[in-house]
């Protein structure tokens, strides 16, 4: 594919597209097929993917004018209606980020990327990290968390910040995909929060500790925690999670037998 040189993505933040290209590079460094990128925005990711993989990308958003590669025709799908507009095992691998937080059911559009995934197929997410020790002390002094505001009735710029109706904490993410049929998915960060460090420095003991015997609670008196969610419970508290900024989520639609 030819690739053009664009200035900064105006829709989707610099470190959070090198994470999601660093994450594939460790992850899936061979990868090959087709690619499509939901939320394409101004074609950032489809110019960076494209650069490092062997794939012939396509784009998908809610609307083509943002799109500034040439090259590139976006499919303009409105994504609230939970349908995505392509057969069954289409892709090989499908990027889906800083989307899902403007969307009015997520889950709906997780499962059709499994149904368009081809088996062995990989999807990456991304999502503003709502559980990092900042958007946590947000949410315990406003009832907001980080990223997530009060909403203007009627906002029309569904692409800003001003539209993130859906908070999504990591766990409900990865419940969300395995549900779908996907592996465990895969976590990483895109970068440190600086500013949830203080926090964490003053917190972290206890936050651990009260986190264990809660957990032990979950696990024996209620039976919340069982050997398939006890992974993704135990990345809620860790550093990684507590300070950074989005949450990179990995995983696989598993290969036919």
């Amino acid at each position: 594919m030819q690739t053009h040189e664009i200035k900064d993505d105006k829709l989707s933040l610099d470190a959070t597209i090198e994470a999601v290209i660093t994450t594939l590079k460790q992850k899936h460094p061979n990868i090959t097929g087709h690619h499509l990128d939901i939320g394409s925005g101004t074609g950032n990711l489809i110019r960076r993917v494209s650069q490092e993989f062997r794939v012939e990308s396509r784009a998908l958003d809610y609307t083509d004018e943002f799109m500034e590669l040439p090259d590139i025709q976006v499919d303009v799908v409105d994504l609230n209606d939970g349908r995505l507009p392509y057969p069954d095992h289409s892709f090989d691998l499908v990027t889906f980020t800083e989307v899902a937080e403007h969307l009015e059911n997520y889950r709906a559009i997780v499962r059709e990327i499994h149904r368009i995934l081809k088996p062995g197929g990989v999807v990456v997410i991304t999502t503003p990290n709502v559980l990092n020790m900042k958007s946590r002390m947000r949410f315990l002094t406003t009832g907001f968390w980080s990223m997530f505001g009060p909403l203007h009735v009627g906002e029309t710029s569904i692409e800003s910040t001003g539209g993130h109706i859906t908070p999504i904490p990591y766990p409900y993410l990865a419940h969300a995909l395995m549900n779908s049929g996907f592996s465990l998915p895969e976590l990483s960060t895109d970068k440190m929060q600086f500013p949830s460090l203080y926090w964490f420095i003053l917190l972290f003991i206890p936050i651990r500790i009260i986190a264990a015997m809660t957990w032990k609670k979950e696990r024996n008196k209620y039976k919340t925690i069982d050997q398939f969610n006890a992974p993704i419970v135990r990345e809620i508290n860790t550093p990684a999670m507590l300070l950074g900024r989005s949450i990179v989520v990995t995983a696989m639609k598993p290969a036919e037998e």
